[in-house]
Parts: C-alpha cells; structure tokens; sequence
C-alpha cells in the first residue's frame, strides 16, 4: 500500500543480532505459539521466552489493583503527574504484566511518564467485550486518582494496539473526555484478517493460523467481525486524540497500520505514521538489545514531549 510515512527508519543496524532473533521466534515462538498447543501452554512459553529480556534501571515497578484488575506500574523518578495506561499484546490469549516488564520500564523512561500496564482479561475465559470493558473501567479509575484526561496516553501493541482503539472509541461514545494521546505498535484494526500483507522476508512471529485461532476464540459467536466495534477500521474515527502508529515493514499486520493512518487523517486525526523496514511485529519488545528498538521508542518520547500538559 502507498501511504505517506512521517518518518522511515532506513538503518536498521546489528544484522547478524537480527538474524540471530528472527531465527529464535520463528524456532520458538512460531513453533509454540500456534493452534494445537493448549492456551496454558502458550501462555506458559510466553512467559518463559520474555523472562529474560532486559528491564531498564532507574524505574521502580510495584503491583496493585486498578479497577479490580491487576496492574504493574514503573515509575520513574518520584513518579510523574502524567501516565501511559499500557494494554499489552498477545492476540487477547496469552501476554501479561510480567511478559511486558522490560518494553513497560523503558517506555517509562522515553516518555519520562509512568506506566500502568493492565492486567486485563483473556479469552478464552473472557472474549469481547472484557478486555475493553476492563481498560474503559481502568481509565475512569485514573480519572479519579487525579490524573487529568490529557495527561493520560492509552497505548498497545499488536492486540493492545487494537485494545487502546476500541477503548479510545468506547470512551467517546460515553461521552468521556479522550485521553491525551494514542501509541500504537502494530495494532489489529481488522478481525476480517482481509487485507493480510505478505512481506518478502517473511514475518517471524506470527502466522495466519494462529491469527485466526486467537479471533474465533476473541470474537462472540454470530458477532460480524467486520462491526466497528471489533474492527475498529471500520468505526468513525473523528475526535480521536493523536495518534502515533509504528510498524514493521515485515509483517503481516502491516497493511492494518497503513490503513488505519489513512482513514484516521481523512478522519481528521492528527496522525503520524512510522515505518521500519527490515523490522517484525513489535519489534519494540527487544528494546535493549536492538538498537533500532531504543530509537522507537525515544521517538514515542518525543511525540508525547510534543504533547503539552492538560
């Protein structure tokens, strides 16, 4: 798809290191995470395979509960007026707090916000709409600790990037104020999984099977998954805050993130779109060890510093 990028990383860097984890997922992930292995398990490997991954210093995490749901937070310095209400990615069936520390705590440092990460609920056991239905209830309850709408960025990667969509659509339709920006990494906004893109090189983390096992086990039984409000691509877009989209050249998401800046811009949206060839899906999970990770996410830091405080 021809779509007008705000900025395209052309320096991927560290070859040999990509390679060597492109490998990695599609041995492990791709190998693990797929129809056919049982949810608890893939939610066992997820665990395992993100236990290791490098948690930036200086940021203090702690656990509570936010709206009955569990949380992590890191929080930088002081801790901060200005918070990142972070829903994670994995496809609405595996992910947690824990599989997300080390993207969580750096986020936290680039933005120079502190960062709630969600613990929300997971189909099987909960499909649509629980997981919106615990963001919106979590968004509300910073409200009422004090933060002001403005000062509060809804952000998410790949089904987290859909989960902060779907809310952000949600809350406008309660007549909510909007929060004061989106950050989205690869998100879903399709569940009709139509326009797949198919990279060259291949995509090393996800593959259509397991795609389509995570809708029919995310989206109720009779429910058109073309309705907006599962697919948000489809939903009126107007009044959305900023929005900043970053994606991968080489997945088969890409062609949602495309899509979803343009109609956003005819929408009105101020958007900007980033892209990052030689990159897979959520390649800001290896932040630390990639260095075009960190330069994502310095990047979100400086769209959020472009944000004034409410």
């Amino acid at each position: 798809m021809n779509v007008h990028a705000d900025y395209t990383h052309n320096n991927p860097a560290q070859p040999l290191l990509r390679a060597i984890i492109r490998g990695a997922m599609r041995l492990l992930f791709r190998g693990l995470i797929r129809p056919g292995v049982p949810i608890a398990i893939q939610r066992a490997v997820i665990r395992i395979l993100t236990a290791a991954m490098p948690v930036s210093g200086g940021v203090q995490r702690s656990s509570e509960l936010i709206a009955d749901r569990p949380c992590e937070w890191h929080r930088i310095h002081e801790g901060s007026d200005r918070v990142i209400l972070y829903l994670h990615g994995g496809a609405y069936l595996i992910g947690s707090t824990a599989t997300h520390r080390g993207l969580a705590a750096a986020l936290a440092r680039a933005g120079q916000r502190d960062v709630c990460v969600l613990d929300y609920r997971l189909a099987p056991e909960h499909p649509f709409p629980a997981a919106r239905d615990d963001a919106v209830a979590a968004y509300k309850a910073l409200l009422t600790r004090g933060y002001a709408p403005g000062d509060i960025v809804l952000a998410g990667d790949s089904a987290g990037g859909h989960l902060a969509l779907i809310t952000a659509l949600e809350l406008k339709r309660q007549g909510e104020q909007a929060p004061g920006a989106l950050v989205c990494f690869s998100p879903v906004v399709d569940f009709t999984a139509e326009q797949m893109h198919a990279p060259q090189a291949g995509d090393p983390l996800l593959n259509v099977s397991w795609i389509e096992q995570a809708a029919d086990l995310f989206c109720p039984p009779g429910m058109d998954r073309g309705h907006p409000e599962l697919s948000p691509i489809n939903a009126d877009l107007t009044s959305l805050p900023p929005l900043l989209i970053q994606v991968g050249e080489d997945e088969l998401l890409l062609n949602d993130s495309l899509r979803l800046a343009e109609k956003a811009r005819i929408a009105g949206v101020n958007v900007q779109l980033e892209r990052y060839p030689e990159c897979w899906h959520v390649f800001q999970a290896n932040t630390g060890i990639l260095k075009v990770a960190d330069i994502a996410l310095e990047r979100v830091g400086v769209f959020l510093g472009e944000r004034p405080a409410a």
